[in-house]
């Protein structure tokens, strides 16, 4: 018995399921039902433990059906790794019964699926636009809203928070002393904006503001080729543009249902690796000079730079680099490559020692950083929180174990877990795994398997230039390929790798053409900011700029 199977079993004697419609799609359990049934078996699926997680609710427009929207929701399971698509129609001015008395995440996600869409969720406490701004009309993910339809903003919204009737509060407490700090300030990470109302030093209540750096992502996908989408996940963390690349095609090519060579699985590793290395880097250089530790940010940052220098030999960029291809890799790697990535590795092992007594072992980095502003471990799978810290609070939660992929299972490396999910645990589960990634590095690079770095389908990958100029067949491949473009099956998938922040996560959906339907990225630290206001609330002000370094925010894929 599958677990569809099981699932059809568990719901037939609390719901209707004639009216349901069960199916496996590329992999994936799907689960479509009335909108009415949606919140019940939200509540039914997590009060009986089979998903603890809700990761994603997004919308999807099909302009020429009845009922004109779906909106999907993203399931998953700690315990053994299941995952459940459950999606419901909804027609234009509809409505939904709201999921955030389920799962707090909901929020954010119901809030972005009405920004975009224009999907309503009866009972949000909060339901306005969250990623366009204020003076925005119309909802740029829907098909019939052009893609180069530019909206300018002229004016700023003043220091404001959310009510409890969802309207937002202009009216400030003259007991309380309001800040506002970004989206231009050092200490945001970012085109991030956090205000808060301050009782002398200590945040009594606060909000943020995103948006500030859209770029379209999603809606570009749709206009482009599957390869040219490549260049636009690099945008995404900007700070490990690699792991976004690898998402991404691994997505793509498990809708087109072919498994990459194992060299090409090899290179993604060590290059997954190295830019968790280099995130992390990132997160604890910059967490170590908003508390004032300048000579910690200085000394990451040199080995920063000589992955960039690793990235460079291996495709010629630095930042943003390009360097997958749906089926494979770009290239090859140069020869000495895996030699001088190995001579990285050892020189980082110490490296890292390093700066653990920087700042890990510093009286006053202890003292800014343990006990404060804590998440407890129901409250992060409640907020969605994934990657480090989701385990910096105790849950040992890693897609590198649970869902192994790219032979990550043979390879033997741990999964650093924290206790208190303070902002302390928070840089000590990531220096921790900046050593296992080391290991992992040095296990692939030792043994990289021979063959070729990519599939050689006609169908999917361009041919090599020597043949595109030195032979007819190749010209004619290289002619075709580019002209039709790749064209995957009709059908959708979701995908998620262990990206340096946790899940990053893919909701591709094709219609047998050249360019996706739709393209949803789930991105970690979307659903962690969203609980930033609860985190710091009672803190002080230099608590919640300690608090934005530990989460370690990147705008590029909190906007998108």
């Amino acid at each position: 018995m599958t677990k569809l199977d099981n699932l059809k079993q568990d719901l037939a004697g609390r719901f209707q399921v004639e009216n349901y419609r069960f199916s496996h799609q590329f992999g994936d359990d799907v689960l479509e039902v009335p909108k009415e049934d949606v919140v019940l078996l939200l509540k039914h699926f997590k009060d009986s433990g089979r998903f603890d997680f809700l990761m994603d609710i997004c919308g999807v427009d099909y302009p020429d059906r009845e009922k004109r929207f779906d909106v999907v929701y993203h399931l998953f399971s700690s315990k053994d790794g299941s995952r459940l698509r459950l999606k419901a129609m909804m027609a234009d001015g509809e409505s939904v019964e709201t999921a955030t008395r389920v799962w707090k995440t909901a929020d954010w996600f119901e809030r972005e699926a009405y920004d975009m869409f224009g999907l309503k969720f009866a009972g949000h406490p909060n339901l306005r636009k969250i990623l366009t701004h204020h003076q925005f009309v119309g909802h740029p993910l829907r098909k019939d809203y052009e893609a180069d339809a530019q909206q300018h903003c002229d004016s700023v919204l003043p220091v404001h928070f959310d009510n409890v009737d969802g309207q937002r509060g202009d009216v400030l407490n003259e007991n309380f002393m309001p800040i506002n700090i970004g989206p231009s300030h050092p200490a945001m990470h970012g085109t991030l904006r956090m205000m808060a109302e301050l009782d002398g030093e200590t945040i009594v209540r606060a909000n943020v503001e995103i948006g500030y750096l859209h770029r379209c992502f999603e809606k570009m996908a749709e206009t482009h080729p599957y390869n040219q989408v490549i260049p636009y996940t690099d945008r995404l963390n900007y700070c490990s543009a690699p792991a976004n690349n690898v998402g991404y095609c691994k997505a793509v090519e498990r809708l087109l249902g072919v498994e990459i060579p194992p060299k090409a699985q090899a290179m993604r590793v060590i290059l997954c690796e190295l830019s968790r290395v280099i995130d992390h880097i990132i997160a604890v250089g910059t967490g170590g000079l908003d508390l004032g530790a300048l000579t910690g940010f200085f000394h990451l940052f040199t080995y920063r730079e000589k992955v960039y220098n690793l990235f460079e030999k291996l495709c010629g960029a630095r930042l943003t680099v390009s360097m997958t291809r749906v089926g494979g890799m770009a290239q090859d790697a140069p020869e000495g490559w895996f030699d001088d990535v190995l001579a990285f590795c050892k020189e980082m092992r110490v490296q890292v020692d390093e700066i653990s007594k920087l700042l890990l072992d510093n009286k006053i980095f202890v003292k800014r950083t343990m006990g404060v502003a804590p998440v407890t471990a129901q409250d992060a799978v409640a907020w969605g929180y994934t990657g480090p810290l989701l385990r910096a609070c105790g849950v040992n939660l890693d897609l590198r174990k649970t869902t192994p992929y790219y032979g990550y299972d043979a390879l033997d490396f741990d999964v650093p877990v924290g206790t208190n999910g303070d902002i302390y645990d928070r840089y000590l589960v990531r220096i921790e795994e900046m050593r296992q990634s080391i290991k992992i590095i040095e296990q692939v690079c030792k043994n990289v398997p021979g063959g070729d770095y990519t599939i050689r389908d006609k169908g999917i990958v361009l041919p090599e230039k020597k043949d595109v100029y030195g032979n007819i067949e190749g010209l004619m491949n290289h002619f075709m390929l580019v002209i039709k473009g790749l064209r995957p099956p009709a059908g959708e998938v979701y995908d998620a790798t262990e990206a340096p922040n946790g899940e990053l996560g893919f909701y591709l959906i094709s219609d047998g053409s050249a360019n996706p339907y739709r393209l949803k990225v789930r991105p970690p630290c979307f659903a962690i900011y969203q609980s930033f206001p609860t985190v710091v609330q009672g803190w002080q002000l230099a608590d919640a700029i300690a608090t934005i370094a530990s989460m370690n925010l990147i705008a590029g894929e909190l906007d998108r």
